[in-house]
């Protein structure tokens, strides 16, 4: 399988990549990829450890004569997120990645691609593996779990890593190099929720809404991409004019991932069902006219369930609440940036939602550049969701990186660029969570940049990757190490 990834250029990356396709790494089960990895070091002859969380690091030593040149940290994350259409059977856990070519892009079929963050841990590893190349110090350090939570750089040793420059190879756009990223958190919402039985009148039916692309949460946010667990639930407010009452719902698989698909199980009066399915025909068209350009594939649909067995719903209050509750929560961009033009400030994804037997989470990830205004909005929910009698507490918070646009290593790199590629470099704040400022708040001597090569609609299955720009990285990358290993010290600081 994959096989085309062997006639790409670099080869190299590419071949690193091809294993990382073939190599299941959903966040939580990177354990056989980091196996792998430490058997490649053995056979390359490679120092490797792992800190307290199991991060790996692969060290090499410097060129010879270039000992005292800057150490260089070359930083990605191992796993992917896991993410699949409802219509194509992946387990994640075991089966490998299917791409294909089309249109000068890398895509998979029916999931996710893993080019977040995989072509920045092959490029890594391609590098450790460079005979040719003229470097100082090196370590290449690949954390875990951080389509998840971060965790993996949260956790991090202190006083584990030696460098004093790092590259994060986790961007995804041509000729911009990133110096500024959002902090985030999570906000968790949960709450017991009364019930009582399906009545005899009463009929039951499923709420679908499907068709969405989604994307990533943070480069995103700002499309008018539509989240299924936010369009869901104005359908589910306009069905309370017959009555419906929750039985279940289930919205979204990841909270950094705009949810593209949201279904729900209501209890209705047997009479009501023609209307309200008019009623939700009705709502497609108006999705269909708000989302005219992002995404014209929405679709909304109600079936009627047959079922023998008694069923639960919420009661007619807590329906009414939870649903209100949910239709008020932020969702999408809150704020812009005033300080960098163009760029989100502050936003929030809901992205999962779920109500089963009678239990209510949500998950939802909230971005700000002002770490100020991420811990008001999970305020704001907090406050909300307590109207209904819910808990909400805020996990895996991690801070920003605060951007230096007068950093010596940014004017290199926009230098090198510019000989090398012929093109301007543009410095940019990215509204995503990069590792860069959990690291540097651990690490704060380092001076950091992120780049990589174009990808889009990360976090989703129409993720893909443009692949005339991965030999400009791999080249900018290449070029960027010699030149920090062979520059006058004095320049270094210029």
């Amino acid at each position: 399988m994959n096989e085309h990834l062997d006639t790409l250029e670099p080869q190299p990356l590419w071949r690193h990549f091809r294993i990382l396709c073939e190599t299941p790494r959903p966040s939580g089960r990177e354990e056989a990829l980091v196996s792998h990895l430490e058997a490649w070091a053995d056979s390359q002859g490679l120092a490797y450890d792992r800190d307290s969380f199991g991060n790996l690091r692969i060290c090499k030593p410097a060129t010879t004569g270039h000992e005292s040149a800057p150490g260089i940290i070359l930083q990605g994350h191992l796993d992917m997120v896991a993410e699949a259409n409802a219509s194509h059977d992946h387990d994640f856990t075991r089966d490998p990645i299917d791409t294909y070519i089309a249109d000068g892009w890398l895509r998979a079929r029916g999931t996710t691609l893993g080019a977040d963050n995989g072509l920045g841990v092959a490029a890594a590893l391609a590098i450790l593996e460079d005979t040719s190349l003229i470097h100082g110090p090196l370590e290449a350090l690949f954390t875990l779990q951080e389509e998840t939570s971060m965790g993996g750089a949260l956790a991090l040793d202190d006083n584990w890593l030696d460098g004093d420059i790092l590259l994060n190879l986790d961007s995804e756009d041509r000729e911009q190099v990133f110096i500024g990223c959002a902090g985030g958190a999570d906000v968790v919402v949960e709450a017991g929720l009364p019930t009582q039985d399906v009545q005899v009148d009463e009929s039951i039916v499923n709420v679908a809404l499907t068709g969405l692309q989604g994307g990533h949460s943070g480069l995103d946010i700002h499309k008018g991409l539509g989240n299924a667990n936010r369009l869901l639930v104005r359908v589910l407010r306009h069905l309370q004019t017959y009555d419906a009452r929750l039985i279940d719902y289930r919205g979204g698989a990841l909270r950094n991932a705009i949810p593209r698909e949201a279904f729900a199980t209501l209890a209705m009066p047997a009479g009501a069902i023609d209307a309200a399915s008019a009623m939700v025909d009705e709502l497609q068209s108006v999705f269909r006219t708000e989302l005219q350009g992002v995404d014209d594939a929405v679709s909304v649909s109600l079936s009627p369930v047959e079922t023998s067995h008694t069923e639960q719903a919420l009661t007619p209050p807590a329906s009414r609440y939870l649903i209100n509750a949910l239709h008020a929560a932020p969702c999408g961009v809150e704020r812009m940036s005033t300080d960098v033009p163009g760029v989100v400030e502050t936003s929030n994804n809901l992205g999962v939602v779920v109500l089963d037997n009678s239990r209510f989470y949500l998950c939802a990830l909230v971005r700000s550049l002002r770490d100020s205004a991420t811990q008001d909005m999970a305020d704001r929910f907090a406050a909300l969701f307590a109207l209904i009698g819910a808990e909400t507490r805020v996990e895996n918070a991690y801070p920003g990186w605060t951007p230096d646009p007068e950093s010596p290593l940014l004017a290199r790199f926009v230098q090198l660029h510019r000989d090398t590629l012929g093109k301007q470099a543009d410095a940019k704040v990215i509204h995503a969570g990069l590792e860069c400022g959990i690291l540097g708040g651990k690490y704060p001597h380092l001076s950091m940049l992120s780049f990589g090569p174009q990808i889009r609609g990360a976090h989703s299955p129409d993720e893909r990757v443009e692949l005339d720009s991965v030999p400009e990285f791999w080249r900018m990358l290449r070029t960027l190490i010699e030149d920090l290993a062979t520059a006058d010290p004095a320049s270094r600081h210029e």
